[in-house]
């Protein structure tokens, strides 16, 4: 009686076929990883957060294209989505959805308004606690030059960084389009967001960002791309992104 070596490497083969096409299809309509590459989102994503992102809550789309299958919403004011870049496509942002369809927006530098409406804005209970978590070197700057406020946006609240003196960017009732959003980071004065290059059309979504799974302060040397062991930062393991 004779092995069949055939069969088996055949059986091998389509295991590992099978097990690619799942995890695959999870990354195409379910839930991804990414990396945050920049202090953008400070202090609600710290640099090295590596979180999931939902890619179903919105809808599932074709296979390498911004058509949908099937479509169950769109971002809500508050959410944090991750997108194309609308000027580098191969670039993924992830920023607050601050406007949808038909809102008007301004910011003075401090405080929102949304349809004529301020958007609770207050001083932080927990500045302290997110002081001792950033460093200067996220902070391209001297962290002490920064107030940390508390921002409810339809109902999601999150902390804000707003730099101390410093030269805002200003909206003045600005109306969002169809099919469009206006996004800005949490870290209001070192952003790249919708009050520089625009909106971001609703094409481009990809999905919500969901929790941290791994934090780190440092990668390892000549790898960008994977944490120093250690560095890991255990307490921003499930941090819910709000």
């Amino acid at each position: 009686m004779t092995n069949d070596k055939r069969g088996t490497w055949l059986n091998s083969m389509g295991s590992l076929a099978l097990a690619v096409g799942v995890a695959l299809a999870i990354r195409w309509c379910l839930i991804e990883a990414y990396v945050i590459p920049s202090g953008s989102m400070l202090p609600s994503l710290l640099i090295q957060d590596h979180i999931f992102v939902n890619k179903l809550v919105y809808g599932i789309r074709v296979p390498f294209s911004k058509e949908w299958l099937i479509k169950f919403g769109s971002p809500a004011k508050g959410e944090v989505i991750v997108f194309k870049y609308p000027e580098d496509e191969s670039t993924f942002f992830i920023k607050r959805v601050i406007g949808t369809p038909g809102d008007k927006l301004s910011w003075d530098g401090r405080k929102l308004t949304v349809n004529g409406t301020d958007v609770p804005t207050g001083d932080n209970t927990q500045k302290d606690y997110f002081m001792s978590i950033l460093s200067d070197r996220d902070m391209s700057g001297s962290k002490i030059s920064y107030d940390v406020l508390d921002e409810n946006l339809n109902g999601h609240p999150h902390p804000t960084l707003i730099k101390k003196d410093a030269v805002h960017a200003l909206v003045q009732n600005q109306i969002i389009p169809e099919n469009q959003l206006f996004v800005m980071g949490d870290n209001r004065d070192n952003s790249n967001d919708s009050r520089y290059w625009g909106f971001v059309p609703m094409e481009n979504i990809l999905g919500r960002a969901m929790f941290v799974w791994l934090s780190c302060d440092e990668t390892l040397p000549g790898i960008s791309f994977i944490c120093n062991p250690l560095t890991i930062r255990v307490k921003r393991f499930f941090h819910y992104v709000r």
